[in-house]
């Protein structure tokens, strides 16, 4: 496949004035990033996964380890916000780079067209605002750079390159498992010429390692993150047609409703630039028939963007490209004006909104430790009633809070490090956000009373257990943890399940 794009007539045509607009766009967005990385509040998914790297494992609950390890080392350096989001901050900088790369190589005379096409990409609202970090973090890393390797590979044609579309792939699987889309998307393009097998092998050959860390731990492990992510977290799925407006919906915002115009308009271009389109279009067309049946998130597309952007920045000239630009930066300034708010206000400006109880609950979370370990029972254990608060209360109080009952399909990582058998007989300290019924958890204790505190006008509440009652919490949550989390088909041998044999508990039959 040629993948030579025809010659601008812009082509060398202010293309050092565009760099200069690139490189101070690029100083800019990253300022903003480093901001918003170090004073936006930590969110729940962030400090779910943070515990991820504190205790670092060759698998987790719902995903594969790559966050974990990465966390692991960004939490040697600093636990502090800025330090756990760094790669974060780093990560769509280093990707434009890499879109200007790639044009510049397809045709080196478009550097006009890619240093535009990089300023409109730092620009994208995505780009620059989403600074958390999430499994989704690596994996778009770890994506781009089997795309970029492959398209270099195309180019060409070196085995080299194709060893390192496979390496990365493999460590985008070890990732999270979206990853295999890109896996589909390699097949879609090289299964139609039998010259372009042995490439095909190789990069399976080159990824299979990696996948493989994934699939030996699961099967160690309950099949913990194959049962997330294909079985538990599906069972309410249903038909839809407005899931399917939704994630149109979602892509048009993404990429701006102009490049969104502009992508359909092109659409009888993608099939003369297969080896780049394959690369959004496969994964996009699958999430498009899954979302027939449930939603689809924003984060889940992330990692497959760039690909959008390489096909434009090779498709549209210069002064399209810049004129985008100019109106993604009016876009994104209404997004930066609501992220400055919620660093800068007071969680007190927002009383009267229906999210001030959350404002109040992420900028405020130090206080709220502080106030449940006030007058706390010597040897009492606190835990939480639900992942969010139970990881957020633990970021902030240094120490690992379990989840007290059944919690729900997301995040069950409490199952792999947490042994209730060590609280028998201790106090338990169970923190919500909402008003506790006493009489709930009269059956796990010898007493339970119900305590509220106050912060910054919102009340929380929590009980303190005396006596826990492990035998009872063993017949009543946990065998009914086992009973709805751990059926697992009985075509996946299953060497080891540490939750059932630690509380021993018998494999669940399939309903």
């Amino acid at each position: 496949m040629n993948l030579n794009s025809r010659r601008s007539p812009f082509a060398g045509v202010g293309s050092e004035r565009m760099r200069r607009i690139f490189v101070w766009t690029f100083v800019l967005t990253l300022a903003v990033k480093l901001w918003l990385a170090a004073c936006f509040p930590i969110t729940g998914d962030e400090a779910f996964f943070y515990q991820w790297g504190v205790f670092p494992a060759w698998g987790y609950s719902d995903h594969p380890p790559m966050v974990g390890w990465l966390l692991y080392v960004l939490n040697s350096i600093s636990g502090h916000p800025l330090s756990i989001r760094f790669f974060t901050v780093m990560l769509w900088s280093l990707i434009a780079l890499g879109l200007i790369d790639l044009i510049r190589r397809i045709d080196p005379m478009r550097a006009e067209e890619a240093y535009a096409l990089g300023t409109l990409f730092l620009l994208l609202p995505f780009a620059w605002a989403l600074n958390i970090v999430t499994t989704d973090t690596p994996l778009i890393f770890f994506v781009f750079l089997s795309g970029y390797c492959f398209v270099r590979g195309t180019l060409s044609g070196r085995l080299p390159w194709h060893v390192a579309t496979g390496v990365f792939l493999g460590l985008g699987l070890l990732s999270k498992y979206f990853a295999g889309l890109l896996a589909l998307a390699y097949f879609f393009y090289l299964c139609r010429s039998p010259r372009d097998w042995p490439r095909l092998i190789v990069i399976a050959v080159c990824s299979a390692p990696f996948f493989a860390i994934n699939m030996v731990f699961n099967a160690d492990h309950c099949w913990t993150n194959i049962m997330f992510n294909l079985i538990n977290r599906n069972e309410d799925t249903h038909w839809s047609l407005r899931t399917v407006v939704e994630y149109v919906a979602m892509l048009a915002y993404l990429v701006t409703p102009w490049v969104f115009w502009r992508l359909l308009r092109l659409t009888p271009a993608m099939r003369a630039r297969g080896a780049l389109t394959v690369l959004f279009v496969a994964p996009f067309g699958l999430f498009l028939l899954l979302s027939l049946r449930k939603t689809i998130g924003l984060h889940w597309v992330l990692g497959f963007m760039p690909f959008v952007f390489l096909f434009l920045g090779v498709t549209c000239n210069a002064a399209q490209l810049q004129r985008y630009a100019k109106w993604t930066a009016w876009f994104s300034l209404p997004h930066l004006l609501v992220l400055a708010a919620i660093i800068v206000l007071p969680a007190s400006a927002w009383k009267g909104h229906a999210f001030h109880d959350d404002v109040v609950f992420y900028k405020e979370t130090p206080a709220i430790v502080a106030g449940l370990r006030r007058d706390l029972p010597p040897g009492a254990v606190i835990m939480g009633r639900a992942y969010n608060p139970a990881s957020m209360l633990s970021y902030y109080a240094g120490e690992y809070l379990p989840v007290f009952g059944e919690g729900r399909f997301h995040s069950r990582q409490d199952d792999l490090i947490v042994d209730f058998r060590d609280y028998a007989g201790k106090t338990i300290r169970i923190f919500d956000r909402e008003k506790i019924d006493p009489a709930e958890l009269a059956p796990y204790f010898s007493s339970v009373t119900v305590h509220s505190y106050v912060v910054d006008g919102v009340t929380y509440w929590y009980a303190d257990g005396t006596n826990f009652n492990y035998p009872v919490y063993r017949e009543r949550i946990l065998k009914t943890i086992a009973a709805r989390y751990y059926q697992i088909p009985s075509l996946l041998p299953m060497p080891g399940c540490p939750f059932l044999t630690r509380y021993d508990l018998p494999r669940p039959q399939l309903r």
